[in-house]
């Protein structure tokens, strides 16, 4: 990324920020021109955040293993469950407590819908040390997320926490998931036209539908908010152009639909904004930015749009330094879900804030996206404070596929995403990131196949059943892809006694098998077995496909993405561990590697029908 100037707003003053962001060359600068000021303040992490009125707990029962006294500071003392921000098909889960001096207290989830008497193990949650990095602070926590929920159902939840030095307890609590957007029933539809539009746009009301006829429309500031359940919708026809940027500041439950914006379109302070089936391009103008809230905002839904901007695929594009511009889909404040976009051409696909400029963090959704070409980082999860989930994308020629730099703390999730020609690395875990989850995601890339270059500690690292394959490597714009022979795994800087990696693949298509393990070498896989957490790791060529899968040889090539469904019978099939509420429904005798199962279908990646 290039240099960026962090606006943190205090009062009605506005503080310029110059901030250097590390290792990957991921220094930024994005300015925001926008009058409005809201809190000033910048909370670390969950610091006062609202909660969506989701309840605490239960006032479940507690008791010790053996239903004695419990103490000492070997025990856990349970504080409040919290599910912060549900959002249309994950919960946050966070139980706080303090105590457990020696670390090893669990809390096991299992969840139902309302109503039922089935109940599904959730995976357990993680246990998250207390911490700071980069002006961040957290408390000690368990964390995790339950996934793949239904949109607008209550479910009920059992948490059991275990410590075997005293203070077990067992919580039930209840959440909603969120209602995919959608307008009032039987909303009023308001026919508007170029030359009416103002008018009928100063005067709508909660609930109304404005159908935006055939036309071209300049760019706007939008300024009416509408009321749960009754959202103000703007909804484009055939023909439908705005030109120009639009604004939506300090908003409430306003809908875009089946809109074309020639422009930056920007939603600073607004909470329940939706953008939907719309096409969005990204002019040289505003830095060539696309979706963006540069200021905190909630539970925004931006799904099945095509973006589109203005950096070419070209080697001078590449990195900190190129000549890239503009974030695809940017956002800070918690509760958004991205989903299903297709968006091409940006510094940053979908991005995150960084820095003092990152507020709330958290309970964030980027799901089933289609990221091509984006010159620097195909999805930028930077600054996560806990329970981003980064789920089912598939990411095509990205200089560095998924950035985490860094993870504060965690959990944050990268779980069966495809990735395919990232340049320079896969996964970017820089600046001290800590509490990265990584399950089921497949790479084929140029160098190393899984490599972390950073010098700063990569701690609490976990992964499983993940499919890391790469080759010999180069240099592109002065970046390496990593070593001549392609090293299969790459993590020098890799805290080893926190590291918990296990029931991955790992190739090369040289054949070769080299391994930085935190500063220790490897050279075979039954020394990588018998030296570190990877006790089930397989060796992997590309013959593990089911389709024929080229070596991307020549990186600065818009490849086509590749069908990565494993082969029946291949070393991936079967290797993997059972996952508790992510593998749920394998096929054969155990989960495969990778982001795909042997036989399923292509998910759908991008915009929808």
């Amino acid at each position: 990324m290039s240099p960026r100037i962090l606006r943190t707003w205090c009062g009605a003053a506005a503080l310029l920020l110059s901030v250097a962001c590390g290792d990957s060359g991921d220094d930024d600068t994005r300015a925001d021109a926008g009058t409005n000021t809201p809190d000033g303040s910048v909370p670390t992490p969950d610091a006062g955040a609202p909660d969506s009125g989701t309840p605490e707990e239960d006032g479940g029962t507690s008791t010790s293993p053996d239903g004695g006294p419990s103490g000492g500071p070997d025990a856990t003392v349970p504080g409040a469950v919290t599910l912060p921000f549900p959002t249309l098909q994950h919960l946050t889960v966070e139980w706080a407590f303090t105590g457990d001096a020696n670390a090893n207290g669990t809390v096991t989830v299992r969840f139902r819908p309302a109503g039922s008497s089935t109940w599904r193990k959730a995976l357990p949650l993680r246990r998250i040390p207390a911490g700071s990095n980069e002006g961040f602070s957290w408390a000690q926590r368990h964390s995790g997320s339950i996934f793949g929920l239904q949109p607008a159902t209550q479910y009920e939840l059992e948490l059991t926490l275990a410590d075997p030095d005293g203070g077990g307890a067992v919580r039930t609590a209840t959440a909603t998931t969120r209602a995919v957007p959608a307008p009032m029933a039987n909303a009023p539809v308001k026919a508007v036209t170029p030359a009416t539009f103002a008018s009928v746009a100063a005067s709508a009301q909660p609930g109304d539908l404005l159908e935006l006829g055939s036309g071209t429309y300049t760019g706007f500031d939008w300024s009416r908010s509408g009321t749960e359940g009754k959202p103000i919708v703007l909804r484009g026809t055939s023909g439908t152009v705005i030109n120009g940027p639009v604004n939506l500041f300090n908003q409430n439950h306003v809908h875009f639909d089946r809109l074309t914006i020639n422009g930056r379109l920007r939603f600073n302070g607004t909470k329940n904004f939706s953008l939907t089936r719309s096409t969005i391009n990204a002019t040289s103008a505003n830095g060539g930015d696309a979706v963006v809230t540069f200021l905190r905002a909630e539970n925004a839904y931006i799904a099945d749009n095509v973006v589109t901007g203005i950096t070419p695929w070209a080697e001078s594009s590449l990195g900190v330094n190129g000549n890239n511009q503009g974030e695809g889909i940017c956002v800070t404040g918690p509760g958004h879900v991205i989903q299903n976009n297709r968006v091409t051409g940006f510094r940053d696909g979908i991005s995150f804030m960084e820095d003092d400029a990152a507020v709330d963090q958290y309970s964030i959704d980027v799901l089933d996206n289609d990221l091509i070409g984006n010159a620097d980082d195909g999805v930028e999860a930077d600054f996560c404070a806990h329970n981003c989930r980064i789920v089912g994308n598939r990411l095509t020629n990205n200089f560095i596929a998924l950035s985490s730099q860094p993870s504060l703390g965690g959990p944050t999730y990268f779980v069966r995403n495809a990735v395919y020609n990232a340049v320079h690395i896969a996964f970017k875990l820089y600046r001290g990131s800590s509490g990265d989850v990584l399950l089921h995601n497949t790479v084929v890339k140029h160098g190393d196949g899984f490599g972390i270059t950073a010098t700063t500690p990569v701690a609490r690292l976990h992964a499983r059943n993940n499919l890391f394959i790469g080759g010999p490597g180069g240099t592109f714009n002065g970046y390496s892809s990593g070593s001549a022979q392609g090293s299969v795994l790459h993590l020098p800087s890799l805290t080893t006694a926190n590291a918990d990696l296990d029931h991955d693949g790992y190739g090369s298509t040289s054949g070769t098998f080299n391994a930085n393990w935190g500063g220790t070498r490897i050279t075979s896989l039954n020394d990588l077995r018998a030296n570190t957490t990877e006790k089930h790791a397989v060796q992997v060529d590309l013959g593990v496909f089911a389709a024929t899968v080229a070596y991307p040889a020549s990186p600065m090539t818009l490849y086509a993405a590749p069908d990565l469904r494993p082969r029946a019978g291949s070393t991936v099939e079967n290797a993997g561990t059972p996952l508790d509420n992510i593998t749920d429904g394998y096929s054969g005798s155990a989960p495969d590697l990778g982001a795909l199962e042997v036989g399923a279908p292509i998910p759908t990646y991008g915009p929808r029908p």
